[in-house]
């Protein structure tokens, strides 16, 4: 008797410990706490007038939900290269990234989708003319002799790549010049030998190497750079001045901030109807279980935020609340199809201990296949998908793995301590069929 009144007490301790847990994070959650530890962020207004503004900075918004532009484009290598594809596309992501964060786009996102595109994402944008102005333009580069003469532009470099020279076993930097450029180069080098030829971007000193010889056919090698990284930086840089691949504008897409602030407010206010109704059905019909289902649920959302906040790579989209929803479905689904067990124990008259041990063995299988056919799907749509298919993918597959946590540890850990506070009344438990004090 006193073992089982330990027991008892423990599971109060633990499920008391658990629900002032929930609470306070769940308080922290809603009223914006900042991950980063700069404190709160005060709503203007409750939760039906959430906007980008009021939203945690450390969950990323989409620019669906932010605004900003979008602009998809299509890439040809030059004629006469013979530089791989792949290194020309490196390049170019390299550059246009350079360009916008030099510009203050620093939340500017710039990606590969499929063999030949190049996806570019910028939120925030008020001129987005200006915007893609800055990617097609190229920046002011200037190759300079020791007295501060110009020697050509940057739009005589047809290719600058980072490598690895293994005679002086050091990184350099490798890279070809136009026809007009090589021209120019190769009288530059042979009245500079012994001197210094100065590189600036946009009227800022970005290298000076010393000229060691004559270079006549516009391929040169700049050596020193000490490591892969700045290897690859100054050559980003050196190209900047003319993009690697030839760009074709497909696609441009604008959203105004105003569209933004209203498609997440209304993408929140539907959110928490529904997951309102979908706790309220879960009450009526499995009683106390439904109580359990539910704050296994606000655990899994908070588990699930948090995740997308700390996760790289994750940004919410229109999209991706559909994947999260979609996750929620999966989480109840695995809640509903663990209680129906649980109920056809408790019916055949075994003890709400033996019912929840049985509940959950034989719901596991079904649980597991349920979620293991969405996973693939979802694997599916992040690999061949591109743009908000990967958005949804991602949020998808995080929702499902995080539900099924959910279900084999919080419903568990939550039932299994209920199970332990004694309580014999099946009626707090099934709602139909068998009713009655279990001995």
């Amino acid at each position: 008797m006193k073992k089982r009144k330990n027991s008892k007490t423990a599971s109060i301790v633990k499920l008391a410990v658990v629900l002032v847990l929930t609470i306070v994070i769940g308080i922290l959650g809603v009223t914006g706490m900042n991950l980063d530890g700069r404190g709160l962020y005060k709503l203007k207004s409750w939760l039906p007038t959430t906007d980008a503004a009021n939203w945690p900075s450390a969950l990323s918004l989409g620019l669906d939900l932010r605004g900003g532009v979008y602009v998809e484009y299509s890439a040809k290598a030059p004629e006469g290269s013979d530089v791989s594809f792949d290194s020309l596309m490196q390049g170019t992501i390299n550059v246009i990234t350079r360009r916008l964060t030099d510009k203050g786009f620093t939340e500017a996102t710039v990606q590969r989708i499929g063999t030949d595109g190049i996806r570019v994402e910028i939120p925030d944008v008020d001129n987005p003319k200006a915007v893609l102005d800055l990617i097609g333009t190229p920046a002011k580069l200037e190759f300079k002799d020791a007295e501060g003469n110009l020697i050509m532009d940057g739009g005589m470099v047809q290719t600058a790549v980072g490598g690895f020279d293994s005679n002086d076993n050091d990184y350099v930097v490798q890279f070809r010049l136009t026809g007009e450029g090589a021209k120019k180069f190769a009288e530059a080098t042979a009245a500079n030998i012994g001197k210094s030829i100065s590189i600036y971007l946009d009227d800022q000193l970005l290298i000076a190497p010393t000229v060691q010889a004559v270079i006549p056919d516009g391929s040169g090698v700049i050596n020193g750079m000490g490591s892969q990284e700045r290897a690859e930086t100054i050559a980003a840089q050196i190209q900047s001045g003319a993009l690697p691949l030839v760009l074709t504008q497909q696609k441009v897409d604008t959203v105004s901030a105003t569209l933004g602030d209203d498609a997440l407010t209304t993408s929140v206010t539907a959110a928490i109807i529904g997951l309102c109704l979908v706790m309220l059905l879960m009450i009526v019909r499995y009683r106390l279980n439904g109580v359990v289902a539910s704050w296994a649920l606000v655990i899994y959302i908070i588990v699930l935020f948090f995740l997308m906040a700390v996760i790289p790579g994750i940004q919410l989209t229109l999209p991706g609340l559909a994947g999260i929803v979609l996750g929620i479905g999966m989480a109840v689904d695995a809640n509903v199809i663990i209680y129906e067990r649980f109920n056809e124990e408790v019916r055949a008259g075994k003890t709400i201990k033996a019912a929840v041990r049985a509940g959950f063995k034989n719901a596991m299988s079904a649980i597991l296949d349920a979620n293991v056919t969405t996973v693939i799907a979802g694997i599916v749509l992040l690999v061949y998908g591109t743009g908000s298919i990967q958005g949804f993918a991602k949020t998808l597959l995080l929702g499902v793995v995080t539900s099924m946590l959910s279900a084999v540890l919080v419903t568990r850990f939550l039932m299994t301590n209920i199970a332990n506070l004694g309580i014999k009344n099946t009626g707090l438990f099934v709602s139909a069929g068998k009713n009655k004090e279990v001995q």
